[in-house]
Formats: C-alpha cells, sequence, structure tokens
C-alpha cells in the first residue's frame, strides 16, 4: 500500500470505466434521452435532477451542484478518499493498482549546479537596490504598501 499511484494509471482506469456502470451500481438510474437521470444521492430531493452523462462520462446535479467523473462520484458515495476509492474502482475493473517505489519520503531534488542560481541571485540583488535606492522607487514602495506588504516583508522575501 505505500507509494503513490502513477498519475498515467489513474487516466488509464478513468478511461476503462463507464460512469453509468459505476453510478448505476449505487443509484438507480432512469435513462432520459441520451443521458440518465436519478434523485441525487447527495441530498434530499423529490424531483430528479442528478444525471449522467455517458457521452461526457461526467455526472451533475443541478440541485446541490455536485458533479465529477467516476472516480470523484466513488469518494464522494462511498465516502472514501483517494487511494481508497482508486482501489475500489481498479479492484471493480479487474486491475493491480501499481505503486511508486521511494518516492514518498524522499525531498523532492533541488539543482543547486544549475548556472542559472547566480543569474538570478544578481538579478534578485540589483532590482532590491533599485526598490531602496532608484529615483522613482517612491511609486513602487507605495504600490507594495497598498497591497499590504511592509518593508519588512519586502526584506525577508527578497522583493525588488
Amino acid at each position: 500500500m505505500a507509494g503513490l499511484i502513477p498519475q498515467s494509471f489513474i487516466d488509464d482506469l478513468i478511461n476503462r470505466l463507464d460512469i453509468v456502470d459505476v453510478v448505476s451500481s449505487r443509484v438507480q438510474l432512469k435513462k432520459t434521452g441520451k443521458n440518465y437521470s436519478a434523485c441525487c444521492p447527495f441530498h434530499k430531493e423529490k424531483t430528479p435532477s442528478f444525471t449522467v452523462s455517458p457521452d461526457k462520462q461526467f455526472y451533475y446535479c443541478f440541485g446541490c451542484g455536485a458533479g465529477g467523473n467516476a472516480l470523484g462520484f466513488v469518494m464522494d458515495h462511498d465516502n472514501l478518499d483517494f487511494p481508497q476509492a482508486v482501489e475500489e474502482l481498479a479492484r471493480a475493473a479487474g486491475m493491480e493498482v501499481p505503486r511508486e517505489q521511494g518516492r514518498r519520503d524522499q525531498k523532492p531534488r533541488q539543482p543547486t549546479d544549475s548556472p542559472l542560481y547566480p543569474l538570478l541571485d544578481a538579478a534578485s540583488e540589483f532590482y532590491r537596490q533599485a526598490l531602496r535606492s532608484h529615483p522613482s522607487r517612491k511609486a513602487a514602495v507605495d504600490y507594495l504598501k497598498g497591497r499590504g506588504l511592509s518593508g519588512e516583508i519586502a526584506r525577508d522575501f527578497g522583493l525588488g
């Protein structure tokens, strides 16, 4: 269960699913034209405002605004978090969920050997100096103050 689920697998899973099959296994749908309708499972109503579009592979409730794809429906209807919903739908589709190993605990690699870093540092310092000493600095300082930024914030974040 450890590791991230690859985005390519999630995309493939969603493409293999038919939203009508997923929703109709949980809610009784009625064919209305090219779409399907039902009373919304997410709020109480007497007149059906919940629609499922097989063409768009999307559901939407005109009453409460709930909408999304098959994965979102299972998450909302079955009260599952994202990985649990992916596991549930993959099981129903007869697929095994692959996991990417070693990515969760590792911090993202930040390249520090790029020749652009000294250039970016120099540009940042140039604009900080300009904010302090340029003849037109008052307009820039007034703008920053108008945005709620103090001199301390500008200094701490290297604004210029």
